[in-house]
């Protein structure tokens, strides 16, 4: 397995400050408890581990007890946050997921940590590229798990092991004794991670190597992608107060709903419209000339122009 200082190089962009401390996401799971003891003997002295407790097994408490002592015996700094407050009923393992990084991240960014690495590998960027191709996704979602994504203020996470296959990472918790957790969720086949878990070790053509290494290159092209965004949005797009218009002539299909994305982000930062509806706003557009979105007005022709609607007034009641 090539050296853990080189992988997060290659995640950053960059080589390591002297300086910079990191902090690493540890569940107790083999693949985190791996992380963790890569880091710490790549990086002495500088490495702390934290531990999210989301309140929803009753073995979880227990497991993080166990990360604590067990990094206690090796000198290893530790906290374990807790996930407080009423858990949705709805969408669990998403309002979990986004629970576990503010947590981190605020921990991270009061404590002076401006590195926050995760222990996704190869086995779960190939799960999560089948996921999305089932649910029929675009280039976005095909790139997979990124190597590197700013949480805000100051925090940097990375994800160092994209192309280490789980099975490696258990040898160097096996080495060192460490006897990591066992999550039963894993298995639950309530999920559509455990699906293609099972599929991609029961399917000898699914190479997992390359089908990471095709996230990869689909995360390649989706930076392409931005960047071309970018140029053309500097080049056509005229931002005023309340509006702005679009020349969206003879753009390719993905361009245009790029830019229409961001259109709407810029005159109703908080609307979240799914992708199926943007692209029925724009066929509108193309068909009759007017759509609205999100609060947002729009006409067709050579130009583009989106203002926010006006509100609705409200009937006086007599």
């Amino acid at each position: 397995m090539p050296d853990i200082a080189t992988l997060l190089a290659g995640a950053l962009g960059r080589e390591l400050g002297p300086a910079e401390r990191l902090a690493v996401a540890v569940s107790g799971g083999p693949d985190s408890v791996a992380l963790l003891l890569l880091a710490v003997a790549a990086f002495p002295g500088r490495v702390a581990a934290i531990t999210v407790d989301h309140g929803l097994r009753a073995g979880a408490a227990a497991e993080a007890a166990d990360v604590a002592a067990q990094c206690r015996a090796r000198g290893i700094p530790h906290v374990t946050l807790d996930w407080i407050g009423d858990k949705p009923g709805a969408n669990l393992q998403a309002a979990a997921r986004n629970a576990r990084y503010a947590l981190m991240a605020d921990w991270c960014a009061a404590n002076r940590f401006a590195l926050l690495l995760t222990a996704h590998h190869a086995d779960d960027q190939a799960e999560t590229l089948l996921m999305r191709l089932a649910r029929g996704s675009g280039s976005g979602g095909l790139a997979g798990i990124r190597a590197r994504r700013d949480l805000g203020h100051g925090v940097v996470l990375a994800r160092p092991l994209l192309g280490v296959r789980r099975a490696d990472l258990a040898a160097v918790v096996a080495a060192d004794g460490w006897k990591p957790a066992d999550d039963p969720s894993n298995r639950n086949p309530r999920y559509a991670r455990t699906h293609a878990r099972q599929l991609l070790a029961t399917t000898d053509w699914l190479n997992v190597p390359r089908i990471a290494q095709a996230a990869a290159n689909l995360a390649d092209i989706e930076a392409a992608l931005a960047w071309t965004t970018d140029l053309a949005w500097a080049g056509r797009a005229a931002v005023s107060a309340g509006r702005v218009e679009l020349d969206a002539a003879g753009l390719p299909v993905e361009l245009v709903r790029r830019l229409t994305t961001r259109v709407i982000a810029t005159l109703a930062p908080s609307a979240t419209p799914r992708g199926s509806e943007i692209a029925r706003f724009i066929t509108r557009l193309h068909t009759d000339g007017k759509a609205t979105i999100a609060g947002i007005q729009a006409s067709g022709g050579t130009t583009w122009r989106f203002s926010l609607a006006p509100a609705r007034r409200k009937l006086r009641q007599e």
